[in-house]
C-alpha cells in the first residue's frame, strides 16, 4: 500500500506538468469527424499475439469487440455524424485492436450492462474508465493504461494551490454527493478538524451551470471531481484551471484498465500491446489528443493491486 505522503508526492507535480499540454490542447480544434485522421494507429505486435492463450476466444472472428459507455468526452462520445464513437477510450481500443491484428468494433453500452456483457462473452473487453478494484478482480482481468486522478479546479485567476489535506481547510469546495471524491474530502475535513484547522464549507449542486457560476462569482473556491472530465472542460473553455491532483483511490494509487473476463486469456496480450505503444510513443499521442497527459502511466500491468473492498 502507498502511504498517504507518498501518494500525494506522486501526484503533486501533475498540476504544473499539465499546464503546457493544456495550453496546446486549448489552441487546437477538437476533431469530431468520424474519419479521425489524427488518431494514432499501431502495427501488428507479434509478441502480443503470441501471449494470447491457446483457448482464447473472441466474440467475433477477426474482431476486437469493445464495450464503451459513450457518456461524455474525453472518454467517449459521438462524432458529428452522430453514430461513430470517438474519444480517448476508442483511441486506446484502436491501438490494442491494431496490435492484435483485428478490426475494432465499439459497442455503446450502459455502465450497468458491461459486466454481464464481458462475462457472457458478448464483448471481448470494456474500455470505459474502469478502475481496478480487488472486488472486480474476482470476475475480471485487467491491463492498466491510465492513472485514476481527481482534480481540484478553480477560477482561472484564483491562485489557490492544493497539495495536501490541510490546504483545503477553510475553503468552500463543491463536490458531487455520493461520489468517491466526496468521501475523500470528508475524510480530509475530519482529519483537519482533529488537527484544529478550519472546516471545509462543502457545497453541492445538481446543475452544472449553477455550479460554474458559483466558481466564477466566488461563492465557491474550488470544484473537486474526475480530473479527466474537468481538465478537458478547462482546456476547451479557458475559464478554470487545475489547482491540484491526487489519486482517485487516495491514499492508494488507483489505475484505469482494459477489462476482460477472468481467465479469458486476453489480458497478458493486451498488456504487452499497451506496453509496446507506450514505448513507441503512440500511447502518449493518444493522451495528448484528449488533454490526458497528466494521467499517463509508465508501464501497463496485468492485475495489479486494486482498490480494497469496502
Amino acid at each position: 500500500m502507498i502511504t498517504r505522503r507518498n501518494s500525494l508526492s506522486l501526484i503533486a507535480g501533475a498540476a504544473s506538468a499539465a499546464i503546457l499540454p493544456a495550453r496546446a490542447f486549448a489552441q487546437q480544434a477538437i476533431d469530431l469527424s468520424p474519419e479521425q485522421p489524427g488518431r494514432p494507429r499501431a502495427q501488428i505486435d507479434e509478441a502480443a499475439i503470441k501471449l494470447l492463450a491457446k483457448d482464447a476466444k473472441f466474440a467475433k472472428d477477426g474482431v476486437f469487440t469493445v464495450a464503451n459507455n459513450t457518456g461524455r468526452f474525453p472518454f467517449g462520445g459521438y462524432a458529428d455524424d452522430t453514430k461513430t464513437i470517438i474519444g480517448a477510450e476508442p483511441d486506446i481500443a484502436q491501438l490494442v485492436a491494431d496490435a492484435l491484428g483485428r478490426k475494432l468494433e465499439i459497442v455503446p453500452t450502459a455502465w450497468a450492462d458491461w459486466p454481464l456483457g464481458v462475462t457472457s462473452g458478448k464483448f471481448d473487453a470494456v474500455i470505459s474508465n474502469v478502475t481496478v478494484t480487488e472486488q472486480r478482480k474476482e470476475k475480471f482481468d485487467f491491463s492498466t493504461y491510465r492513472k485514476d486522478l481527481l482534480g481540484f479546479y478553480v477560477k482561472k485567476d484564483n491562485e489557490i494551490v492544493i497539495r495536501e489535506p490541510r490546504d483545503v481547510a477553510g475553503l468552500k469546495i463543491i463536490v458531487g454527493a455520493g461520489t468517491n471524491q466526496e468521501q475523500i474530502l470528508l475524510r480530509w475535513n475530519e482529519a483537519n478538524l482533529k488537527a484544529g484547522l478550519k472546516p471545509v464549507d462543502i457545497q453541492y449542486y445538481d446543475d452544472d451551470v449553477v455550479l460554474y457560476l458559483a466558481l466564477e462569482s466566488g461563492r465557491a473556491d474550488a470544484y473537486l471531481g474526475p480530473n479527466a472530465l474537468l481538465s478537458y472542460k478547462a482546456a476547451r473553455e479557458n475559464k478554470t484551471r487545475l489547482a491540484g491532483n491526487f489519486s482517485g483511490g487516495w491514499p492508494i494509487l488507483a489505475e484505469i484498465a482494459v477489462t476482460t473476463r477472468k481467465g479469458a486469456g486476453l489480458a497478458e496480450a493486451i498488456t504487452q500491446a499497451l506496453n509496446t505503444q507506450i514505448r513507441n510513443g503512440n500511447y502518449a499521442k493518444v493522451l495528448a489528443r484528449w488533454n490526458l497527459s497528466a494521467e499517463a502511466i509508465e508501464e501497463s500491468r496485468t492485475n495489479p493491486p486494486g482498490l480494497p473492498k469496502a
